[in-house]
């Protein structure tokens, strides 16, 4: 048996396979670092956004209508506001770690690509029993939390190095 010294404290070691808890910290940390820098990891993110959407707009099965917890005039356009900017957030970290666009690209292609899945998204809800689809007023609310989603990442960027 072995004897080291890790950060002060004796523990004893069997064999040259085993890892040291300061060594399990650092390789988790480097980990999560190597994730927040990978545009694979954030469109992964975002596609299982975009599939999490898919079964929202179903509807009765998945979320049945009216059953908000706020009895709030529009609290709909609420959520769709706060979904799509978590979408834009994950789509915005993907495109800027892929391909470093300019601001003003990342943000107009975000918001142009995430409305159009507003658009698609009322299209979808449609033929969907108890659901209401094909409404400006929560397309409208997509695309603009499209847009803000990407302005808040423009300044929280750095959280991802």
């Amino acid at each position: 048996m072995v004897s080291r010294t890790n950060g002060g404290r004796n523990t004893s070691q069997r064999g040259a396979g085993l890892v040291s808890p300061v060594q399990v910290e650092f390789n988790t940390g480097m980990t999560s670092k190597r994730l927040r820098q990978s545009p694979k990891f954030w469109i992964g993110c975002f596609a299982l956004w975009f599939a999490v959407l898919n079964l929202l707009s179903h509807g009765n099965k998945f979320h049945p209508p009216g059953t908000f917890a706020f009895d709030i005039p529009h609290f709909d356009k609420i959520v769709h506001f706060g979904f799509f900017f978590g979408g834009s957030g994950l789509l915005s970290a993907s495109l800027f770690l892929a391909k470093r666009p300019s601001w003003r690209s990342l943000i107009l292609t975000v918001t142009f690509f995430l409305s159009l899945v507003g658009i698609w998204d009322e299209f979808h809800q449609s033929f969907f029993e108890n659901r209401t689809g094909n409404d400006p007023g929560d397309w409208l609310a997509d695309t603009l939390g499209a847009f803000w989603g990407s302005i808040i990442f423009r300044r929280y960027y750095k959280c991802l190095s």
